[in-house]
């Protein structure tokens, strides 16, 4: 216990062993009382900050769980489009490269014929 109240509660024994009718008696018992009161309202406000306390972690502690997982719900859209994006590019240089393959093809003809001129002609 505190030390103030062990003291109080000592004197509040003193005087009522002495004289239970007497001013000093009944002011003493008024400060007693009034004591009580502001111990319990302090307790109550302890426990009224500590609950304040323990629900503003618990806010805290969810919305960086929801940012977290906002954020890492991003992340997976982000790198699906990427992937998605990836997909289309390959798919279109694929087919850049089988019309490149198909004009080359088309065209090697006429570039041996054209090598072959040049090369008789020198």
């Amino acid at each position: 216990m505190d030390e103030k109240v062990v003291e109080e509660i000592r004197m509040h024994q003193e005087t009522v062993a002495t004289d239970a009718n007497s001013p000093l008696h009944r002011i003493r018992e008024k400060e007693l009382e009034f004591s009580g009161r502001v111990l319990s309202a302090k307790r109550e406000a302890d426990e009224a900050l500590a609950t304040a306390r323990k629900r503003a972690a618990e806010i805290a502690a969810a919305a960086e769980a929801e940012g977290g997982s906002g954020a890492a719900d991003r992340e997976r859209e982000i790198l699906a489009d990427a992937e998605a994006e990836a997909k289309l590019l390959r798919e279109a240089a694929a087919v850049e490269a089988y019309t490149l393959s198909e004009q080359i093809e088309a065209r090697r003809d006429e570039a041996v014929r054209l090598v072959l001129e040049a090369v008789a002609s020198s």
